[in-house]
Formats: structure tokens, C-alpha cells, sequence
């Protein structure tokens, strides 16, 4: 079995881009990238102001969650569900992390105030500043837990 180490795994993404854009244009790119995710998630899910969030998107969006449909109107098919169903829906980013064109979100969701919530890690891949895929992952926040760590 192949174990794969985070950092050997990005080597080749990082090298790609580093040969294609430079290291300064690089180093730039992931405070930017990690900017242009933690505001769209703040107008698409707190705000509710999909439209203002849509701004984020590339010509082409790539979904991978298999709740959600793909492209743009996808995501707004479900966030406007989302929204309608859950109005005091919100999200706070607890981590953000950045490599190459990935920008990595772990997110406490919850659908109203006493809701104990989602863990929730979004992936997305940007393309010249624009979202253009997204990967997530979740897990119910439970009431217990066999230890006092937390989720976040």
C-alpha cells in the first residue's frame, strides 16, 4: 500500500505552478485564494447573498458533493433550498489552509442557534482567483463524545 505524504502529494501541483507562474505569483496567490473562499462563504451561507457570493465563480464549476448539483446553478439550487428551509443558517470558518490552487475550509455549520451542527471540510480548487471545483465532507456534531477534545 502506498502512503502518501501531504507534502510529496502537492509537490507536483506547487512545481507546475511555480514553473507556469513564478514564486512570487504563487506566494500571492494562496493569501488571495484563501481570501476569495473565506468571502464567498461568508456571503453564500451567513449573509444568504448568493448572488454577491456567485461572483466567485469561474466559467466552469465542478461539484463533487453528490447532493449538489453541478455548475453554478447547482450550488444555488441547493443553498437557496438550504436557506429557505433553515433562515438563521450559518457558518464559522474555525481553520483555513492553503496550498498551491486548493484552499482547504473546516467549518461549523448550523442550521439554527441550538443546533449543535456539522463539521464540515470544504476542498476548493481555484483557477486564476475564481472557484472552478469543491470537494466536502461532513460530520453530525454529537451530543456526547468519549472525550472532551472537541470537534474544532
Amino acid at each position: 500500500m502506498q502512503v502518501w505524504r501531504i507534502d510529496s502529494a502537492a509537490a507536483p501541483v506547487q512545481n507546475a505552478l511555480r514553473r507556469s507562474h513564478g514564486d512570487n505569483v504563487v506566494n500571492q496567490m494562496i493569501p488571495a485564494n484563501k481570501a476569495i473562499v473565506l468571502d464567498f462563504l461568508e456571503k453564500a451561507i451567513n449573509q444568504g447573498d448568493f448572488d454577491a457570493a456567485a461572483t466567485h465563480f469561474g466559467p466552469r464549476y465542478v461539484q463533487h458533493n453528490p447532493m449538489i448539483g453541478d455548475g453554478v446553478e447547482g450550488i444555488r439550487n441547493h443553498m437557496s433550498a438550504l436557506r429557505r428551509q433553515f433562515p438563521e443558517l450559518r457558518g464559522e470558518v474555525k481553520r483555513i489552509v492553503a496550498e498551491g490552487d486548493l484552499v482547504i475550509a473546516h467549518v461549523h455549520a448550523r442550521r439554527t442557534p441550538t443546533d449543535p451542527g456539522l463539521a464540515i471540510v470544504d476542498i476548493f480548487r481555484l483557477e486564476d482567483g475564481k472557484l472552478v471545483e469543491h470537494w466536502e465532507v461532513r460530520q453530525p456534531v454529537p451530543d456526547d463524545a468519549v472525550h472532551d477534545n472537541g470537534m474544532f
